[in-house]
């Protein structure tokens, strides 16, 4: 049996869900989609000289290093070969829909699903009312992980020279009132094809927000039914084979900050003591056999 990952080299989740595929089938291919090539006349698609239509799977970990537009070129491209034919882990369509703050963000709303309260304009005017509005805002690019061009802005005298600055960079803003966090902390709830598996928790270090990239720290956590079930619609639409929802409580209850597109495996390691590759790759050998 032979499955692709899909990847970066050297990246710690990658590279450990490739040595697990290998672990599990004898076979290690990890792909990294810029040296990737689509022929759509030949419906070939290469890297390395193998045609990725041979394989059996894929599974897709990661479509780029950084979160950016081009990733969605990427998953258009793996998305192609789904839908001649190739069996991938998610499906490229689903991961589309989630790769993108905005789009997965409207998702969760018309899903009626709990989220801190969100404003989205390219209007200076309009971002400095929502500042007003939520007092202290956290701005957040529409392609980022682990807090990467997040900024904290408050109600204060620069606030225009700020926002001014960052509309600049990024001309639809999104921007979200900053919800007090219990304990500092927030939380990962992971599935498996729509399967609850474990969570853990996010720990603030010396930043504002808990990602580890800025200081946070993984620990265990059991969470109530309540928010497992939250969690659980947060995903349902989304269709994803592998994902992490982030949820945060707060004196008014659990919201949803976001579903992940590319879910982590270091997290519910370090937590829970729990190998969800070993459990992800089990579930799509079991799939295609």
């Amino acid at each position: 049996m032979k499955i692709g990952v899909v990847g970066t080299p050297d990246g710690w989740s990658s590279e450990f869900l490739a040595d697990t595929v290998a672990e599990k089938t004898g076979y290690r291919l990890l792909i990294d989609m810029k040296d990737v090539r689509l022929d759509l006349h030949n419906n070939t698609c290469w890297f390395e000289g193998i045609d990725l239509n041979t394989l059996d799977a894929l599974i897709i970990k990661k479509v780029g290093a950084w979160y950016s537009p081009a990733l969605l070129d990427r998953l258009e491209m793996l998305r192609f070969l789904n839908e001649q034919g190739l069996s991938i882990f998610s499906k490229p369509a689903s991961m589309i829909s989630v790769l993108n703050r905005l789009s997965c963000t409207t998702s969760l709303k018309l899903a009626g699903i709990p989220m801190p309260p969100t404003t989205l304009t390219e209007s200076i005017e309009e971002a400095l009312y929502a500042v007003a509005e939520y007092g202290t805002a956290v701005f957040k690019p529409l392609y980022s992980s682990k807090g990467r061009g997040m900024i904290i802005v408050s109600d204060s005298d620069d606030v225009r020279t700020i926002v001014t600055d960052y509309a600049a960079k990024f001309s639809m803003m999104y921007i979200q009132k900053v919800v007090d966090l219990e304990e500092d902390k927030d939380l990962g709830v992971v599935f498996i094809q729509g399967k609850y598996l474990t969570t853990y928790a996010r720990c603030k270090g010396d930043s504002w927000n808990t990602t580890t990239a800025s200081g946070g720290h993984y620990a265990s956590f059991t969470p109530s039914l309540e928010i497992i079930e939250l969690a659980r619609k947060a995903q349902h639409p989304f269709k994803l084979d592998f994902t992490c929802v982030d949820v945060a409580i707060t004196p008014d209850g659990p919201v949803v900050f976001e579903v992940s597109a590319f879910g982590g495996f270091k997290g519910v390691l370090k937590a829970r003591g729990i190998n969800a590759a070993q459990l992800y790759v089990d579930a799509v050998i079991k799939e295609i056999s």
